[in-house]
C-alpha cells in the first residue's frame, strides 16, 4: 500500500517538475506566466491529495499565480535588458490591473470551479483566433487611447488574470497588438505588467481562501499551496530566461502563430474537461 502511494507521489513530483520546465519556457517566449500549464498539473496533484472538488480549481489558480510571480519577474528582466518593455504602458496599467485582480479574487472565492475553466476557455479562444486568422493590418488605432479607456484595458487584464490563473500576458498582448504595438514589445510589456498582477493575485487568493482553510492541504495559506510553490517556482523561474531568448530569435508571424496555437490548445482542453 505504501509502495503504491509512494510511487504515485514520485510521478506527481515528476509532473510538477516537468510542468515547471515548460512553464518557464512559455513565460519567456510569450510574456505569460504559464498558468495554462501549471493549473492542470496542480489539479491532478490536489486531486490525489483529496482536496474537495468545489475548492480544488481555486487552489490551483491561487497557487499558479504565486508560482508564476518569480517566473514573470525573471522573464521581464530578460526582456528589459533588450529594451523591449513599454514602461509607460506598465505604469499606466499597473494600478487598474491590481484593482481588477482584487475583484477577480473576490469572485473566485465564491464561484464554482467550472466558472474559472469556462472563463479561461472563452477569453483564450478569442485571443487565439485573433492571432491565427487575424491580418497584420488589423488595428483599432495607431496608438493606445488616453484617459479612462486606457485604464479600463489595465483593469480588464487584471480581472481576466485572476479568473484564469495567469499573469495577464495573453490578454494584454491582444490589446497591445491591436493598438499597433509590435508583438515582441507586447510580449515584453506583458511580462512587466505580470509582476504586480501575480503578486496581488497570490495575496488576494490567500485572503479569499481563508474561510476554506480547513479543506486545504497541509502547508497552505488560503488558496495558495506553499508546497506547490516551493517545488515548481524555482524551476520555471530559471527557464524563463531561455524562453525570452527564443522569443527574440523568432520572426513576428511565427511567434504569433505559436502563441495562438498554444492558447487554442489550452482552451480546447478546458472545454473538454467541462463536457466530460
Amino acid at each position: 500500500m505504501f509502495a503504491a502511494h509512494a510511487g504515485e507521489l514520485v510521478w506527481l513530483l515528476l509532473a510538477i517538475l516537468a510542468g515547471g520546465l515548460v512553464t518557464g519556457i512559455l513565460a519567456g517566449l510569450f510574456g505569460i506566466g504559464g498558468g495554462g500549464v501549471i493549473v492542470p498539473v496542480l489539479y491532478e496533484v490536489f486531486r490525489a491529495l483529496d482536496v474537495p472538488e468545489d475548492v480544488r480549481m481555486q487552489l490551483c489558480v491561487g497557487t499558479s499565480l504565486a508560482i508564476i510571480a518569480p517566473t514573470t519577474f525573471r522573464s521581464y528582466w530578460a526582456h528589459r535588458s533588450r529594451g523591449a518593455v513599454l514602461t509607460d504602458v506598465v505604469k499606466a496599467w499597473a494600478i487598474p490591473a491590481v484593482l481588477g485582480v482584487g475583484i477577480g479574487a473576490a469572485i473566485a472565492g465564491f464561484a464554482p470551479g467550472w466558472v474559472l475553466k469556462l472563463t479561461f476557455a472563452l477569453i483564450a479562444s478569442i485571443i487565439a483566433l485573433r492571432l491565427l486568422i487575424g491580418k497584420a493590418d488589423w488595428r483599432l488605432a495607431d496608438d493606445l487611447p488616453k484617459g479612462p479607456l486606457n485604464l479600463l484595458f489595465g483593469f480588464c487584464v487584471g480581472l481576466c488574470s485572476s479568473l484564469m490563473g495567469v499573469s495577464g500576458g495573453s490578454v494584454s498582448n491582444m490589446f497591445l497588438t491591436l493598438y499597433n504595438k509590435p508583438i515582441h514589445q507586447a510580449v515584453a510589456t506583458s511580462a512587466g505588467l505580470g509582476i504586480p498582477i501575480t503578486v496581488a493575485g497570490a495575496i488576494g487568493f490567500m485572503l479569499a481562501g481563508l474561510p476554506h482553510q480547513a479543506a486545504m492541504p497541509p502547508l497552505s495559506i488560503g488558496f495558495v499551496s506553499l508546497i506547490g510553490f516551493a517545488i515548481m517556482a524555482p524551476v520555471s523561474s530559471y527557464m524563463a530566461t531561455y524562453g525570452a531568448r527564443l522569443a527574440h530569435a523568432l520572426p513576428r508571424r511565427k511567434l504569433e502563430i505559436a502563441f495562438g496555437v498554444f492558447l487554442l490548445a489550452i482552451s480546447i482542453r478546458f472545454v473538454l474537461g467541462l463536457i466530460f
